[in-house]
């Protein structure tokens, strides 16, 4: 499945004023969970076990928070943007300030890893990051990631 097919404009939250790495997970949680209609808690939990096992932080400011949801009926994507970068125990040390969570089901591992995949090459570019890291509104931020992807 590809990333574009994904991406929901609710789930787009531009220029977030959250200042740690439990609460991003928190917001992250409760968009998703409501997309997902599962527990607000299992998705929670769902992304801090997997950040347990080493920050998802991949550097450049961005995070790639993600985890496998038993109680997911589809696959969803948030973006979000902060703003103020925070300490995410990136792998280069530096603050995050762009994230691309991922929640799966579990029968869904392919497109996990095709869709992890295609958010790393996009983090990838400086000129992709800087254009999103411009965007002030949820609708900004999710026309400028629709158009890169």
């Amino acid at each position: 499945m590809s990333l574009k097919s994904l991406l929901k404009a609710d789930l787009v939250l531009a220029k977030q004023d959250i200042i740690s790495k439990k609460r991003v997970l928190e917001n992250l949680a409760e968009v998703a969970s409501n997309r997902l209609h599962c527990d607000n808690e299992a998705v929670y939990d769902a992304l801090l076990g997997r950040e347990k096992l080493g920050s998802t932080g991949i550097g450049n400011g961005i995070a790639i928070p993600h985890c496998r949801l038993e109680s997911a009926n589809h696959t969803a994507v948030v973006v979000m943007s902060l703003q103020t970068p925070i300490d995410f125990d990136s792998i280069d040390k530096q603050a995050v300030d762009l994230i691309f969570a991922l929640i799966v089901p579990p029968h869904e591992c392919d497109q996990h890893l095709s869709t992890l995949a295609q958010i790393a090459e996009l983090a990838q570019s400086p000129e992709s990051l800087d254009k999103l890291r411009t965007a002030q509104s949820n609708e900004e931020l999710f026309s400028i990631f629709n158009s890169l992807i």
